[in-house]
């Protein structure tokens, strides 16, 4: 389809029979803070709490007779299924959501309420996708693509005409989460081709950035895997045509992290009152990082807070990281000696400031080792000169802020040692996260090696995360590794991980 042809299709999408205009709100807090005018285009108060129902509806609405008589198809854990169910409760059409077994029960009883029929089926999206395409040929129902579709795209489109619209200054740039691709795709073709001065830059997490890779590989690629914490932006294959789109119309790409994603979420909390889901905060946190690494100031830079959809355990993790996040916390790892007055020396060390927490763990006769959580001030510049003044005072210490096991696991450990362990070996963990999961691990992990230490926290996620040392033989490490690559559970080795040397090995 030619990309003018978009501009029709989204001027005429049927969004508004279901969906509302939503506010372009201004971020009073952070705008004082970052020196640049933020905008939040609030997607997070549509009737559905995401932008989902927008393309969903436009889908629907656009099928003909005998394809409503048929009924519609959707795979999804969450906010497109909500939409679906939405749309089709509507226009009076039968609607199946399939959905993956990980699902949280708040999620499937959403969709259940507003008439959809919701299967569960496999650990993951992409088992969910290919049954509902496998059910759709098979009873001739019509699959309603999360992204890749046109009328989708254009339906999504429609926010980026309201941008425009509502906007009372100039725009500079406009931040928006990628997962398939498909909001940001219909954004960016109506906006550049009415305003190509505007800036278009697409917001990824990290450990989930398909848009970047297909855009550097120049087509779609598959990742192997993708991180699941900001789960409604966790797609390992953009789509074909939201790929074209996006390879014409947006300009760039910025990827953050999930420390960043949390900060993200309490700005838009603090100017809010509002809690918006990981994929939610990724605009934002992606906003600051852009000022910040290019010492932006005065510009107006519109973000799109996408969802709200997220499971009330999960706020817990996010307010954990959102300090760390914003670099008003850093975690540190730090010996001392076992000696009167060392305790007290380190904390003279340390200056007058917030401890957010402090584990201490006897080592030997010798030394201790300490967990310390520091308030800061004045973000990196300050982490850096509090670590050197530690070293300087002679006290061993590490900088744990970016370090993932120790944020994930070890700041809830006590630590310890133990003597009778010798050939340990320390692993990360993922799993879907289900009744009975836990146990389908271990007995993946089996019988043959000795489990020495494990690790698990419920983070409020769609997967379970698990610390956990085996006890292995030197002579018998490429059988363990062969093993652990059999299981299929992602995993990354941590037997030099600092945090685990100093307070576990």
């Amino acid at each position: 389809m030619n990309p003018t042809d978009y501009l029709d299709l989204i001027r005429n999408a049927k969004v508004y029979e279901v969906a509302i205009k939503s506010a372009l709100d201004p971020a009073v807090n952070l705008s004082a803070r970052i020196g640049n005018q933020v905008f939040m285009k609030r997607e997070d108060l549509q009737p559905v709490f995401s932008f989902k129902l927008r393309g969903a509806y436009n889908k629907i609405a656009g099928l003909d007779a005998d394809e409503l008589a048929r009924g519609v198809i959707c795979s999804s854990a969450g906010n497109h299924a909500q939409g679906v169910a939405l749309a089709a409760k509507r226009r009076g059409v039968r609607a199946v959501i399939v959905m993956p077994v990980t699902t949280p029960k708040i999620k499937i009883d959403a969709v259940r309420a507003l008439g959809g029929e919701v299967l569960l089926h496999g650990d993951a999206y992409d088992d969910a996708y290919a049954y509902a395409r496998d059910l759709s040929n098979k009873d001739g129902l019509v699959f309603i693509h999360p992204f890749d579709d046109p009328d989708v795209i254009a339906g999504q489109g429609t926010i980026g005409a309201e941008i425009l619209e509502q906007a009372e200054e100039d725009i500079d740039a406009i931040f928006v989460p990628i997962g398939g691709g498909g909001l940001i795709a219909g954004i960016a073709t109506y906006v550049k081709q009415l305003r190509p001065d505007i800036r278009i830059i697409g917001v990824e997490p990290e450990d989930s950035a398909a848009m970047l890779a297909a855009l550097e590989a120049g087509e779609p690629v598959t990742l192997d895997h993708v991180g699941i914490f900001a789960d409604g932006v966790a797609v390992r294959r953009v789509g074909e045509e939201t790929f074209r789109l996006c390879q014409s119309f947006v300009d760039e790409i910025v990827t953050v992290d999930t420390d960043q994603i949390c900060a993200g979420i309490r700005d838009i909390f603090e100017d809010t009152r509002s809690i918006v889901e990981p994929a939610g905060g990724l605009a934002i946190a992606a906003a600051k990082k852009y000022v910040a690494e290019r010492n932006i100031s005065g510009q107006c830079l519109v973000t799109i807070s996408c969802g709200a959809n997220v499971n009330f355990d999960r706020l817990r993790h996010i307010a954990e990281r959102a300090a760390v996040g914003e670099q008003t916390e850093m975690l540190i790892g730090a010996e001392i000696p076992e000696e009167p007055g060392s305790f007290r020396r380190f904390c003279e060390t340390l200056g007058r400031r917030g401890i957010t927490e402090f584990n201490y763990r006897y080592a030997d006769e010798r030394r201790a080792h300490i967990f310390v959580g520091v308030q800061l001030s004045h973000g990196m510049q300050e982490r850096l000169e509090l670590i050197d003044r530690l070293r300087d005072a002679g006290f061993p210490v590490e900088d744990l802020s970016d370090n993932e096991m120790a944020k994930l696991h070890v700041r809830h450990m006590v630590g310890g040692r133990s003597p009778a362990v010798s050939n340990e070996r320390m692993f990360r963990f993922e799993f879907p996260e289900r009744p009975g999961a836990l146990l389908d691990f271990l007995n993946a992990i089996g019988t043959d090696w000795n489990i020495s230490l494990f690790h698990y926290r419920n983070h409020g996620s769609d997967y379970g995360r698990i610390l956990a040392g085996i006890d292995v033989p030197q002579e018998e490490t490429d059988d363990l590794e062969a093993h652990l690559a059999e299981l299929g559970y992602p995993h990354w080795e941590e037997s030099e991980n600092p945090a685990y040397t100093m307070f576990l090995s």
